[in-house]
């Protein structure tokens, strides 16, 4: 079946593939699925107007009641549908995207990201156009809802110790990158009593400040500021806020499976073991941490509502992603910026400076690279290469992922293109290199030259 949905929702460049149509059929496909009430909520792009009208407009054709939350985080729209009993909701976001784009996120009853299964449904739907029939007496409505961030943001609080976060008085840069976040994150830290330095936290639709993805690239000015302030933390968040980096107390970034390391080991520690679910894309590191902290990892495929799922199943005390998304059970089974800052300032609040516990968790280098291959030979090639390591252990959690002495490699297939993606991970850089040189060989080969 011809697929709608990628990872993250159905996304595009604005009035080209992105378009008030797009939007229009894709809000009466998922209205058509959901039924009754629907929260919807936009980050702050230029085009969010436009798309909400359309979406909005789908959703009432088919007789969904809408509750307009208007601007939000992502978060805090998962957190209103948790809390509230609807049927679902719909995000209309890019998150990390550059401006051009925007999106449609359709967010389960739970409030969890939709799962595969339930998103080929919705796809059936669209691409049959077998949109619910409604006559004139049926039409919804949209109704204009406030309130969803100040329910979120309490739930936030509740999530940490404000006693210990008020007395440290901890200094924070935050950077909201001109996002969703902004509505949201600065009044966390004053609610806290943290000494905020504020970075692009005013919603501006072109991210004028930098693009939203937050890169070392990026992260020019925050990291500036932590050190030219001497603060004891940096934040960054993508513009949707549902993924969090950190700069540490002397100005380093932090790469998230670092920051997920530290985090995890923490929760583990707090709940006297316990397992974190992560993808078997993260570093060694988060295995090296949560073992050492008396917990176990499961791994998963790439993909937030995978390793959300995967919680729930087995009872995990917590998990995420490389890319700074973390997931806190306790809160909610998705990935949440303005929860892991509240978070990481408990835990340096508690534990003392990011930089010492980071210097506790073990360093290994990264190798990252693509090689094109046509989609309808990737299993083929996947299959040879497992023949090809039958030596070695292999793993096919999702695509191949290879463990050597000294490191591993996984090989992906892109789900949107007609590439591999390899990633390496080594206990040096050159270990990195030479494994992933070995690993390009083997597929090359396989493919003949492809």
């Amino acid at each position: 079946m011809e697929r709608l949905f990628g990872t993250n929702g159905v996304r595009g460049v604005v009035n080209e593939y992105m378009s008030a149509q797009l939007a229009l059929d894709v809000g009466r496909a998922i209205g058509s699925y959901m039924g009754g009430k629907v929260a919807l909520a936009t980050d702050c792009r230029t085009s969010a107007d436009m798309l909400r009208a359309a979406v909005s407009a789908g959703l009432t054709s088919v007789g969904c009641e809408v509750l307009d939350l208007g601007m939000q985080p992502t978060p805090s729209l998962q957190y209103f549908v948790k809390i509230s009993g609807i049927s679902g909701g719909v995000m209309i976001t890019a998150s990390h995207n550059p401006p051009e784009f925007n999106g449609i996120k359709a967010v389960d009853s739970d409030g969890t990201e939709m799962p595969r299964e339930k998103e080929e449904e919705i796809e059936r739907i669209f691409f049959s156009r077998s949109f619910t029939g409604t006559d004139w007496r049926s039409v919804g409505s949209v109704r204009p809802t406030s309130g969803a961030d100040a329910y979120y943001s309490r739930a936030v609080l509740s999530q940490v110790d404000e006693g210990e976060i008020s007395n440290r008085k901890a200094s924070v840069v935050l950077d909201c990158a001109n996002g969703a976040g902004s509505l949201v994150s600065p009044g966390l830290l004053r609610r806290l009593g943290a000494r905020a330095i504020t970075l692009n936290c005013n919603p501006e639709g072109t991210f004028p400040g930098h693009p939203s993805e937050p890169t070392p690239d990026n992260l020019g000015d925050l990291i500036s500021l932590v050190r030219e302030r001497g603060a004891d933390l940096g934040v960054a968040q993508d513009g949707d806020a549902d993924r969090a980096i950190f700069v540490d107390d002397k100005g380093r970034y932090v790469y998230g499976d670092r920051s997920l390391a530290v985090v995890a080991a923490v929760m583990v520690a707090e709940n006297g073991g316990g397992v974190v679910v992560t993808p078997v894309s993260t570093s060694q590191c988060v295995e090296d941490a949560v073992v050492a902290a008396g917990g176990e990892v499961i791994y998963t495929r790439v993909g937030a509502p995978i390793v959300a799922r995967k919680m729930m199943e087995v009872g995990a005390v917590f998990g995420g992603e490389e890319n700074g998304g973390l997931i806190f059970p306790g809160h909610q089974f998705c990935r949440d910026a303005a929860m892991s800052m509240a978070k990481m300032l408990e835990i340096i609040s508690i534990e003392g400076p990011l930089s010492s516990l980071l210097a506790k968790v073990p360093s290994y280098c990264l190798d990252k690279r693509k090689l094109h291959c046509p989609d309808d030979r990737k299993e083929e090639v996947l299959r040879a290469v497992c023949e090809a390591f039958a030596s070695e252990r292999v793993d096919r959690t999702d695509g191949v992922k290879v463990f050597f002495e000294g490191g591993w490699t996984l090989i992906r297939p892109s789900g949107t293109e007609p590439i591999f993606r390899v990633y390496t991970e080594g206990r040096d850089e050159g270990t990195a290199k030479r494994l992933a040189d070995e690993c390009e060989r083997t597929v090359r080969e396989i493919m003949g030259g492809d």
